[in-house]
């Protein structure tokens, strides 16, 4: 089960943030762009989020499919993005007048994610995070893709299929060793993302102080600690069910 951006965009200490940016080729597109945006709330008047000094901006966006298979086929993931007011079909009407049928075919998309603990203090009421210190190199690493296809164009919502750059010059990855079950971020890391209340030992039992709390970097060390309907930030591949190089 994928929890909701919705959810996942609360500011709790351990709320991953997800934002997204898109960027424009001048040589595809006519102009070198970049529309910051994200789909979920943040606690202030406007519903924009500020990362590292720049500003996202609440957006009906939907971004799905960035989950890894065990079989070497780097994921299509899908952004979908609201067309009220025909305000994409404007977009592209200017971007297909420079570069007939383009529809941002090749633009640049990247997904950033970081926790509500590490965002600018400007968020939040009197410039002060009440969460946590930000930290703006605290993020988990940057998901880059590419604009591949349109798959649909309506009143209502205009929706691109994404691509790799791996993908798109037909190479398989992940190109490096693929730990079946063995967790590879480092516990409490930006990459692990854990931040709660309960703690346990490396046996997964639950122990009374986070003097005595390690990570067992199995499945389960994961599933007890976020929940196992959620989504988990396992660092491995437990798909593919043995080592590979």
């Amino acid at each position: 089960m994928t929890v909701p951006v919705s959810a996942l965009q609360s500011l709790a200490p351990g709320a991953i943030i997800e934002l997204y940016e898109l960027h424009l080729d001048a040589t595809l597109h006519g102009a070198s762009t970049i529309y910051r945006f994200h789909a979920g709330t943040n606690n202030n008047n406007n519903g924009n989020v500020v990362w590292n000094s720049n500003s996202y901006t609440r957006f009906p966006v939907e971004a799905t499919g960035f989950e890894f298979s065990g079989g070497g086929q780097l994921p299509r993931p899908k952004l979908q993005v609201s067309n009220a007011l025909s305000y994409v079909t404007a977009i592209l009407l200017i971007v297909n007048d420079f570069n007939t049928g383009n529809d941002l075919i090749g633009a640049k998309f990247i997904r950033i994610r970081t926790l509500a603990r590490y965002i600018d203090a400007v968020n939040f009421t009197g410039n002060v995070n009440p969460y946590g210190t930000p930290d703006p190199t605290a993020e988990f690493p940057q998901e880059i893709y590419f604009l591949d296809r349109k798959v649909v164009e309506n009143l209502n919502l205009v929706e691109w299929e994404l691509a790799a750059a791996f993908d798109l010059a037909g190479i398989k990855a992940p190109k490096r060793q693929c730990l079946a079950t063995i967790c590879q971020w480092k516990y409490k890391s930006a990459e692990c993302s854990y931040a709660g209340s309960n703690f346990f030992d490396v046996n997964d039992q639950i122990v009374p102080n986070t003097n005595l709390d390690v990570c067992g970097k199995r499945l389960n060390s994961c599933a007890i600690r976020f929940g196992k309907d959620n989504e988990l930030p396992f660092g491995s591949f437990p798909g593919i069910g043995v080592v590979a190089g």
